[in-house]
């Protein structure tokens, strides 16, 4: 995919060096915003995405489509965890504060923030994102979104580390039993409805099932599980799971492995 990296409009110079920096990262061409509409700078540049820096925002144009960073459901998660109701990741996971997770597909962050919400400062989180200005969004967001509405969500934002790269070549290099848990959430063939917020990522994202030497390499880097969310209704693959959870009308579900 052919990328641009430019600023916001009047974005000024710190977002113009933290573009520049991008480009760089992520070996794209840099475009002068000027006062021209992005779809201007694309077809001049025969490019299919726009990454675009504002003063406290970074979002991504494709395929006729926004993306931004927002902490999206993960923080009506951490309120209803607060109130003693039950998440079912958190379940399937058997999370405790002071656990390291890794996250091998991280896509928005959502299911990221809530585990390091759970796992707390003594914890660890990190994601994997195999597309690399998702992963630069996303990592973007999680560092420097602000929601004072509720610092422990914002706290949690920023414990997580965020790796580029697939999640098996960085599974086969991770030592055993370096995480608690490992956790997948893979894109499912047909799309959950009222999830329209991942519809971005679906243009981007892996297409492929869950390889099975994936859950092998995340059996050996797992200390105590791992969590698989799946989709039982809807012509997904078939993994060999100790036990799958979830409630009985819930959409989704999480297939576990444990040690």
């Amino acid at each position: 995919m052919r990328l641009i990296v430019t600023t916001a409009l009047a974005a000024g110079r710190e977002a113009k060096e933290q573009a520049l920096a991008f480009a760089a990262e992520l070996g794209a061409v840099f475009v002068p915003r000027g006062r021209l509409g992005l779809e201007i700078l694309m077809a001049a540049a025969g490019a299919e995405g726009a990454l675009v820096v504002g003063r406290q925002r970074v979002s991504f144009l494709f395929g006729g489509r926004e993306f931004s960073f927002h902490p999206g459901t993960a923080a009506l998660r951490i309120k209803n965890l607060r109130s003693g109701k039950p998440d079912q990741m958190i379940q399937a996971m058997d999370l405790r504060p002071g656990d390291a997770v890794l996250d091998c597909t991280l896509g928005l962050g959502a299911d990221a923030i809530v585990a390091s919400f759970v796992a707390g400062p003594e914890g660890r989180v990190v994601g994997v994102e195999k597309v690399p200005v998702v992963a630069l969004v996303v990592g973007y967001g999680l560092r420097h979104y602000s929601f004072k509405e509720d610092p422990d969500v914002e706290a949690a934002m920023r414990r997580i580390q965020v790796v580029a790269a697939d999640h098996l070549d960085y599974l086969r290099r991770v030592p055993g039993e370096s995480f608690d848990v490992v956790y997948f959430d893979p894109f499912f063939r047909t799309p959950v409805r009222g999830a329209s917020q991942l519809q971005p990522l679906r243009l981007l994202g892996e297409k492929a099932p869950l390889a099975a030497e994936a859950l092998r390499e995340a059996v050996r880097v797992a200390r105590r599980r791992v969590v698989v969310k799946v989709r039982r209704d809807a012509g997904e693959p078939e993994y060999r799971f100790q036990r799958v959870v979830g409630g009985r009308h819930a959409r989704v579900a999480y297939g576990i492995i444990e040690k």
